[in-house]
């Protein structure tokens, strides 16, 4: 008779104690996946513990956002995006209105933290490559400086030339300071009426004085991290520079500065924000350029977030600085650096170089002229003009120019030599020969000889419309 095999089992029923088999029988073992194996020898090797790559995290954060903004649409926070002006007198309902018109402020507050993660990565980002020497301030020697002063007390020795020479450019110029004095004598009209009695003002509630006071304690020893939600309200108020000025903006650390540029760029309109910029941005950078021979990190990010209001940068920081006689070289190459490396509109940049063709000469004004041909910009015809009348304008001086003028010049005439007329290229081929320098005019005159003219001599182009309409704005 044949005996019956029993069933092989793979474990002995010997190997284990009693209890243990006891528990492998109620309990189902676990099957590990390929994944939670790596998670777990990543947790156990102790060097990383991330588990979630980067591709990942971002749809993560993507649909985070797509969810929120739902959320939002669903809650009625979606007509809220657009913010008004309130004023904080003492007596006025404006903030009642704003209770009722806001919900709750806990999506801003979460709109606002990932905001301020963005831009502390973006600096992060921005500080590892940074470098002062990249800004070329070194360049600048105290020699050169003086050298410029000196030049710029110079006279020019143009008593005996006939005024019809310079009559194009005198006529510019009696228009651009008629436009100037007519502008500074609205301004004095504005101030006169603004100064009223004290009593018929509205009086500031004492406690809104107390509060941003102590605003400006923690803005002169800001650091990192949030910034108080009184400083945050400023740009959509009413009577913010008072509320501003409250706060000392001389004692302001860099970073507070960078801040507050950061908010005023992004929720004020182009009026405040130019007002801000002139105001409280521009005697900032001066000061800290003239007293560290560089800018600081946190004032040249300030700069760069001041460019996203470009028409309030150019109205209330650039135009102004180019306006002064006392613009540094030093000065100069540190902001021609970030408009060098930031995209600007075409449109915005003619209506300023217009501008700035049309100002007196001064050394500060070259190096801003010569970083926005660099951009290798499709010019309109009209500011190609202005520019060559800027350079002619100097055909009768006698005084020896420095090589930032020549520098100028030779960057002009490499970007556009083929849009001059043949009129136009003789007249810059004598001033080559006139203002002579031994090593940047031979360039010059070969830059001319080889250029080619594409246009017709009654070509206009169609975008001078399109121009006067920029110019107009920068007015």
């Amino acid at each position: 008779m044949v005996k019956s095999k029993r069933p092989s089992s793979t474990k002995s029923s010997h190997a284990l104690p009693l209890d243990e088999e006891m528990k492998q029988a109620r309990l189902a073992k676990q099957k590990k996946s390929s994944e939670d194996s790596a998670i777990v020898s990543m947790d156990q090797d102790g060097e990383s513990h991330a588990t979630v790559d980067e591709r990942t995290s971002k749809k993560i954060l993507s649909l985070a956002k797509k969810q929120q903004a739902e959320v939002g649409k669903e809650l009625g926070y979606a007509d809220v995006a657009k913010m008004k002006q309130y004023s904080l007198s003492a007596g006025d309902e404006s903030s009642e209105v704003r209770s009722e018109n806001v919900p709750s402020e806990e999506p801003e507050e979460q709109t606002e933290e990932e905001s301020d993660l963005k831009d502390e990565l973006i600096l992060e980002s921005e500080r590892k490559l940074w470098d002062n020497n990249d800004v070329h301030a070194d360049d600048v020697t105290e020699e050169e400086e003086k050298v410029m002063r000196e030049f710029m007390k110079m006279k020019p020795q143009t008593e005996d030339i006939p005024k019809a020479a310079f009559s194009n450019q005198i006529t510019i110029y009696d228009k651009y300071m008629e436009a100037l004095a007519a502008k500074r004598a609205e301004v004095d009209d504005a101030v006169s009426q603004s100064q009223v009695s004290e009593s018929s003002k509205p009086q500031v509630d004492q406690r809104v004085i107390d509060v941003y006071k102590g605003v400006g304690e923690v803005m002169s020893k800001y650091r990192s991290g949030r910034i108080p939600k009184a400083f945050k309200v400023l740009p959509v108020l009413l009577d913010w520079e008072p509320l501003l000025f409250l706060t000392k903006p001389h004692k302001w650390s860099a970073a507070a500065m960078y801040q507050a540029t950061r908010r005023f760029s992004a929720s004020a309109n182009e009026k405040i924000a130019q007002r801000f910029y002139n105001l409280v941005l521009l005697p900032r950078i001066r000061d800290d350029i003239a007293e560290y021979k560089r800018l600081n990190f946190y004032l040249y990010m300030a700069l760069k977030k001041a460019l996203f209001k470009i028409g309030a940068f150019f109205k209330g920081f650039l135009l102004p600085l180019c306006e002064e006689s006392d613009c540094t070289l030093r000065e100069a190459v540190i902001i021609s650096s970030i408009l060098a490396k930031c995209s600007i509109p075409v449109l915005h940049s003619s209506a300023a170089m217009l501008k700035i063709a049309e100002m007196p000469w001064s050394g500060a004004n070259s190096i801003f002229l010569k970083t926005f041909f660099n951009k290798k910009y499709a010019l309109p015809f009209r500011v190609i003009d202005a520019s060559v009348h800027h350079f002619l304008s100097f055909m009768e001086e006698k005084r020896n120019f420095p090589v930032l003028w020549h520098q100028c010049f030779l960057t002009f005439i490499q970007r556009y030599k083929n849009s001059f007329s043949n009129e136009q290229k003789e007249q810059l081929m004598r001033l080559a020969q006139k203002q002579y320098h031994p090593h940047i005019t031979p360039a010059v005159q070969r830059e001319l000889q080889v250029s080619i003219n594409k246009f017709p001599e009654n070509y206009t182009q169609k975008n001078d419309e399109e121009m006067s309409e920029s110019a107009s704005t920068i007015n």
